[in-house]
């Protein structure tokens, strides 16, 4: 089992042991020797998994995989065998958590009070409000007390003990409604995020940052960059105002839970706003340049299978019969139905019935194809633990049956997951760079993007015209201006300067994509380039260009 979610899953079934989890967990004399003969099993041709297997610990279960790393490493260090990337590689864990280009650290908000009423929404005094506390990622919030800086920290040790790179991280920072918290925690969390990013201000690491500001140019040069953050909302929580705090902070991306696109379902599923709202503040997100993240829910109250599957196109552009909501990702979370959350009493008054597991793969594999090259799926269903569903699906494993039951039915999904090159070797002289043009709501967008012969992605760019109707932000820096989104290059990370054989990473990809952005920009009479920067990666565009303004970095290309 992973040691990265292993404290999550122990929390699962008794999440007031944590720490006791945590101090059995702790290394000794015995396991470090027995992590050896696992070690030595492995250099002999012996796969990892089944080489713990056949060396459990007494009483205590199996080796982790970041014990087998430190064995491996103090070797090294003392000598006694010289470096073997291949091995290292059998030894890192979940290597995949990697392989999108970036390592993710997931944090969450203090308990707090939602503005919504949903009746779907679980609801724990102890958790921010619509989370469990044995949900993945939760148990670890609740050990380190909710506070940031544990948070982060204690996530970036945990990757670093099994062998990932720690140097580019995306900060998700999950809690309900994040625009609902006061403004004074909002800035005190993420000043605390980035300190656990550059290092200081912990129980060894000197004073904590005296403001924002500082911490976010230390971030600059920290050897942890932020090079994304993550918020979660409400659509009716957004304004301009709100847009320009959340720049302010250092937000590049929103996650935004609009579940329906049917006004009668919102209605009776209690969520307090509308279609139009939802439709609003996207087009505001997209204005000002954010990445949108859209969670949508299947099997709401007064829903049916038929139904969400009309409702899922509505997503889409004018051409497919949409609304052009057109997110950048989207988290598919069909509704799971939990004992403390109001849709309970409309099951157990007979007028609410979920959907079974049969029901649910055949939904999501019909729609699955339908999603366009621009987007990626995140996830198909929500993580909670099957002991808290009362009725329904129990399965969170269901993106396997989904891919599945999509090859029985002779299709494929071209969402930007199922495409991502991964780990695979990619040479530039063999990309091809596709220009995919598609008409969102008040805006004209361009996904550009570097994909092989057989179509996986190796790197991509978000370009953003906006139509003379789009929202006012009040953001004077984006007159004129074409709006870069997103720039992502997939493939193992690798350390920032670190060069791999075959890495789409840092083999120019993203350069050629801002040319080409600056260069459709130009075509299209507009006098320069905006580029919504995470904190650590502005000195990445300042290199190609671009300055620092007041929410964005800006690049002139009214002449050559």
């Amino acid at each position: 089992m992973s040691e990265i979610n292993e404290a999550e899953n122990y929390g699962r079934a008794k999440i007031s042991d944590v720490r006791e989890w945590a101090e059995a967990k702790k290394d000794t004399p015995e396991s470090l020797e027995i992590a050896g003969r696992i070690l030595d099993d492995v250099i002999r041709g012996e796969d990892v998994f089944k080489a713990i297997r056949n060396h459990p610990i007494p009483r205590r279960g199996h080796i982790s995989k970041s014990t087998l790393i430190k064995v491996y490493r103090a070797r090294v260090a003392a000598g006694k065998m010289a470096e073997d990337a291949g091995l290292f590689a059998k030894l890192r864990m979940k290597p995949t958590r990697t392989l999108s280009g970036v390592t993710t650290v997931t944090v969450l908000t203090k308990p707090f009070p939602c503005p919504g009423e949903c009746i779907f929404c679980p609801n724990d005094s102890r958790m921010p409000k619509s989370y469990l506390p044995d949900e993945p990622g939760a148990a670890r919030a609740y050990q380190n007390e909710f506070d940031p800086f544990r948070q982060v920290q204690s996530r970036i040790l945990a990757y670093e003990a099994v062998g990932h790179p720690t140097d580019k991280i995306e900060l998700l920072v999950l809690g309900g409604s994040w625009t609902s918290y006061a403004p004074e925690y909002r800035e005190w969390f993420i000043r605390r995020c980035f300190d656990a990013l550059n290092g200081i201000g912990g129980s060894d690491g000197g004073a904590e940052s005296d403001s924002l500001e500082a911490a976010q140019r230390r971030n600059e040069s920290a050897s942890h960059r932020n090079v994304g953050l993550v918020v979660e909302t409400r659509p009716d929580e957004l304004n301009s105002d709100t847009l320009k705090e959340l720049r302010r902070l250092g937000v590049t991306k929103i996650q935004l839970g609009i579940q329906s696109l049917d006004d009668r379902l919102l209605t009776l599923n209690r969520r307090g706003h509308s279609v139009q709202e939802a439709l609003n503040a996207v087009a505001l997100c997209r204005a000002a340049g954010f990445k949108i993240v859209l969670h949508w829910m299947p099997n709401l109250l007064g829903a049916t299978p038929e139904s969400d599957r009309e409702d899922f196109a509505r997503l889409w552009s004018a051409d497919r019969g949409g609304l052009g909501f057109c997110p950048d990702e989207i988290k598919i979370y069909p509704t799971q139905l939990v004992e403390n959350a109001d849709l309970y009493r409309e099951w157990v008054e007979g007028r609410y019935r979920p959907y079974d597991t049969e029901t649910l793969i055949e939904l999501i594999a019909a729609i699955k194809p339908t999603i366009p090259p621009y987007c990626r799926v995140n996830r198909v269903i929500r993580d909670i633990p099957s002991h808290h569903v009362v009725a329904g699906n129990t399965r969170t494993s269901l993106r396997m049956d989904i891919q599945k039951r999509v090859r029985e039915n002779g299709q494929r999904c071209g969402c930007i997951r199922c495409r991502e090159v991964k780990g695979e070797a990619v040479a530039r002289e063999r990309l091809t760079l596709v220009d995919t043009v598609y008409e969102a709501v008040h805006a004209e967008e361009h996904f550009l993007q570097f994909v092989t012969a057989d179509d996986k992605l190796a790197g991509y760019l978000r370009l953003s015209l906006a139509k003379p109707n789009r929202p006012d932000t009040g953001i004077e820096e984006l007159s004129g201006a074409s709006i870069i989104r997103e720039i992502h290059i997939y493939g193992q990370s690798l350390a920032v300067g670190e060069e791999a054989e075959g890495a789409a990473q840092h083999i120019g990809l993203g350069r050629f994509l801002i040319e080409r952005a600056v260069e459709i920009t130009r075509e299209n009479g507009l006098e320069k380039i905006a580029v919504i920067a995470a904190v650590g990666t502005r000195g990445y565009y300042r290199k190609r260009g671009f300055n620092q303004g007041q929410y964005y970095m800006i690049r002139n290309v009214s002449s050559k």
